[in-house]
């Protein structure tokens, strides 16, 4: 289920409020193969699925990048803005990878708002999210994203 937020008063609203969590989603080798064709990054934990069964994983794993590229996607399931004219990814206050994606997991996002302060026509907000593997302890990815969401004046 995911919540909805209006206005910016909507949004302001939601800190200290945890959002819910996405539905799973698999990471492929083939998703896994394209994000390596488009960043240049080959190395072979994520592209060699026969070095990599001996390597340090067992397995190819997902490049943190990747991993972390699905925020939007993910984030836009638990929080559903409406009557916005514009959502700018502002940046990152903080990323960190503490374990692997392996090859074909499935993860999920769990996402919670953290701060809201106004910015011209809208309101900033940073969402803390973690990104954890299905069947694993430890998160793959937590990150705090900041983003902007404009609304009519």
């Amino acid at each position: 289920m995911s919540v909805v937020a209006r206005s910016a008063e909507d949004l302001r609203a939601l800190v200290g409020e945890e959002l819910g969590s996405s539905s799973w989603v698999e990471v492929t080798q083939e998703q896994i193969d394209g994000f390596a064709d488009v960043t240049g990054d080959h190395q072979w934990i994520h592209t060699d699925p026969e070095r990599a069964a001996s390597g340090p994983f067992g397995t190819t794993i997902a490049h943190g990048y990747l991993t972390l590229s699905l925020l939007v996607p993910l984030l836009e399931q638990v929080l559903v803005i409406e009557n916005r004219t514009a959502s700018i990814n502002y940046g990152l206050d903080k990323v960190r990878f503490p374990a692997p994606v392996p090859s074909g997991s499935r993860m999920r996002m769990t996402a919670t708002v953290v701060e809201a302060s106004d910015v011209e026509s809208g309101v900033q907000i940073k969402v803390d999210c973690v990104f954890n593997v299905e069947g694993r302890e430890r998160p793959a990815c937590v990150a705090r994203a900041v983003v902007r969401h404009h609304f009519a004046t």
